[in-house]
């Protein structure tokens, strides 16, 4: 993700300064990072690294790792993160289940749970679920910063209320964020569940400049990365790719169109022809790099994760046969931690058998592990991100 690392040595900006500062440490691991290559890095001078360090140790963000040898004079005492020094809760609210999780402040998924869950049955219910789930993971005292909370679009996310989620319109401004604050008595933090996988995608380490997380599960959806930065959107709506009406004269989708990406994407995976869904998703995924100029694709959700090689093959084939050069690969493998499968080689990961609903999305079946089920977790930890990101000034 885009990090500008031009530190200012003025009282105003001391917490961008320290974000600087965590991010770096963040991403050095636990081998750490010595203060002058902290200077370095920052543009900081050593003087200013000092202060920031010694006030994040004291805050107990910060710990010495050992020394370092240098090339002259003393050894180099070596900082990391503490990653234990706070969590953070990622809520991923599917249309037919529930996963969440604790993290730490580096990210690392500590504990993970899942259930299914109907979207349909109301506001009241499914928050009652979030609260039991999210009451089990914080049992036991851990400091929990704030909880993330990623479901299906449209949604806004500066006032914390969805839109009209296709096939359940019972969501349509109800305070989502608002009343699970009240709940939870925490800070929370919605977005849509593609924004919240890019999220945790643009901060891995070398991550595009530029990339589109496509993801295809029980909806259909796009989490778009330019210039290192996130795009919501002037209404927070961008990446609502399952809507891009591809055939004029095609069967009509829930969202009131006729012909949309996701109603013909998921009906092809709804018959078993999953050939025909990735030359589909294809389709939406040229359109994006055509529009953006996107460095990368990336696939995720639960329908590409049960036959990573057929959707990855099968976009890369789309996009090479118009010339287009973007790469395409599998969200989890570039993803960090927590989750990761095997893809590529048409191997399936997951003992998945996706059928059409009533309202036309996809429901996966099966699996029984961890990563069998639902996206691998991917976007519950990006959910998390959206709490931590800020800590490190992103």
């Amino acid at each position: 993700m885009k990090t500008d690392l031009d530190g200012v040595n003025v009282p105003a900006l001391r917490s961008h300064n320290a974000a600087l500062v965590l991010d770096l440490l963040r991403t050095a691991g636990e081998p750490g990072i010595s203060r002058l290559e902290l200077a370095e890095r920052t543009g900081l001078t050593p003087q200013a690294v000092s202060k920031i360090t010694a006030r994040l140790r004291a805050e107990g963000l910060v710990a010495e790792a050992g020394r370092r040898a240098s090339t002259g004079g003393k050894p180099r005492t070596v900082l990391r993160l503490v990653a234990s020094a706070g969590y953070a809760v990622g809520v991923h609210l599917d249309r037919d289940e529930l996963t969440t999780l604790l993290t730490d402040l580096a990210g690392t998924v500590v504990t993970r749970r899942r259930r299914g869950l109907d979207l349909g049955a109301g506001t009241g219910p499914v928050l009652d679920a979030v609260t039991e789930e999210v009451g089990a993971l914080t049992a036991g005292g851990p400091d929990v910063i704030g909880v993330g909370v990623a479901m299906p679009g449209p949604l806004d996310h500066r006032s914390g209320v969805p839109g009209r989620v296709t096939g359940f319109p019972q969501w349509d401004g109800h305070p989502v964020r608002e009343e699970l604050a009240r709940r939870l008595g925490l800070p929370v933090v919605l977005d849509k569940d593609t924004n919240a996988a890019a999220l945790r995608l643009a901060l891995r380490p070398a991550a595009p400049g530029s990339f589109a997380y496509v993801h295809l599960g029980t909806g259909l959806g796009a989490g778009l990365v330019l210039g290192g930065a996130l795009l919501r959107g002037d209404r927070t709506g961008a990446g609502e790719l399952g809507h891009q009406t591809v055939q004029l004269d095609g069967p009509p989708c829930d969202c009131g169109g006729h012909g949309c990406l996701e109603v013909l994407c998921l009906a092809a995976v709804g018959r078993g022809e999953l050939a025909e869904a990735a030359r589909i998703l294809g389709a939406g995924a040229a359109n994006l790099v055509r529009l953006l100029d996107i460095d990368q694709v990336l696939l995720g959700g639960r329908v590409v994760l049960a036959a990573p090689g057929v959707f990855v093959d099968g976009v890369r084939e789309v996009l090479a046969g118009l010339g287009l050069t973007a790469p395409v690969g599998l969200a989890a493998e570039a993803g960090a931690g927590g989750g990761a499968v095997a893809g590529g080689g048409g191997g399936a990961v997951a003992d998945v058998g996706a059928v059409a609903g009533g309202d036309g999305d996809a429901v996966a079946h099966g699996g029984g592990d961890a990563v069998g089920h639902g996206d691998g977790g991917a976007v519950a930890e990006g959910a998390a991100w959206l709490i931590l990101a800020p800590i490190f000034g992103k």
